[in-house]
């Protein structure tokens, strides 16, 4: 009888491995969703992994808000051209120039919320008919309630009501004219599982996880970087100090931790000791108490 046992990690490997393969093999033209944030590099490294020693069967797609950190537009680069994969980018700032978004204005003007309609767009215009996302089900109360296989309807709206049920791994990817899927490898994963999975395979990411010295400000409780399209409030002071990000997204709503966390056992163990999820530093997501959730049933990832 054969002895090997799977430990946690290699079992999630191997279920997100699984979950990729049946997309490719149900789908006509599944794509991934890259932000240039952890969760979506660890999707980039188990495409490679599931599709070996062939190329990765789908492209990849990046919604550009155009105030991106630049050390995520550098890793994303520099990524694709590793892979040899192809880097769809679909920008905010043509939807905005397109009249079809409109920019916000003031000190908290973010352009977070205006990415669904980017996203949105990019998916009709390449007619993807499944998009993988790497959302987890412990980031956030509303992404607990999404399956693996997330059905969005012709106006591209998820009904947390109305999931299909995913019993002994059967996923049920059939759909209308117009519908498509969200696909979730990552569904069963926690932030530390990310971590040590980078860890044990040694994956780069970019150095914006690692300590390092920035300029930021503190707002509403939360570290932000400086950028030259911020807008402050009188008594906010700009100080540089010595920060990490546990999350990467649009630089104007992305919340910094002080750490001195410069290595990937640093991490793992300022992880270990958190109290609050790496989102709730997300100024986003504070817009209201059920914001993602808005989000989401919007077309949001």
């Amino acid at each position: 009888m054969n002895s090997y046992k799977l430990n946690h990690i290699e079992q999630l490997e191997s279920e997100a491995i699984l979950i990729m393969r049946e997309v490719a093999a149900q789908f006509e033209k599944p794509v991934l969703l890259f932000s240039g944030g952890k969760d979506s590099i660890v999707m980039a490294h188990l495409a490679y992994k599931a599709f070996y020693p062939g190329k990765i069967p789908f492209p990849f797609m990046h919604v550009d808000t155009g105030h991106n950190f630049d050390e995520t537009i550098e890793f994303r680069d520099w990524l694709a051209n590793k892979l040899g994969i192809e880097m769809i980018i679909v920008s905010v700032q043509d939807s905005i120039d397109q009249g079809k978004v409109k920019e916000e204005k003031g000190a908290r003007a973010s352009r977070n919320g205006l990415q669904i309609t980017t996203l949105l767009d990019g998916l009709e215009k390449y007619k993807f008919d499944a998009a993988f996302g790497g959302a987890r089900r412990d980031e956030e109360k509303a992404r607990a309630k999404e399956r693996f296989f997330s059905h969005r309807d012709e106006f591209s709206q998820w009904d947390p009501k109305n999931q299909r049920p995913e019993l002994w791994n059967l996923f049920n990817g059939r759909k209308d004219l117009g519908e498509h899927f969200r696909v979730f490898p990552l569904s069963n994963w926690t932030e530390m599982d990310v971590w040590q999975y980078i860890a044990a395979e040694n994956i780069a990411i970019p150095n914006l996880y690692f300590s390092h010295k920035r300029k930021v400000y503190e707002r509403d409780g939360t570290l932000l970087a400086d950028a030259k399209y911020i807008q402050h409030f009188e008594d906010e002071k700009v100080e540089e100090k010595v920060i990490r990000f546990r999350t990467i997204g649009d630089i104007t709503c992305t919340g910094a931790v002080l750490s001195k966390a410069s290595t990937l056992e640093d991490i793992i163990q300022e992880v270990a000791s958190a109290r609050v999820t790496e989102r709730g530093g997300r100024a986003d997501d504070k817009r209201s108490e059920a914001a993602m959730e808005e989000r989401k049933k919007q077309g949001y990832f």
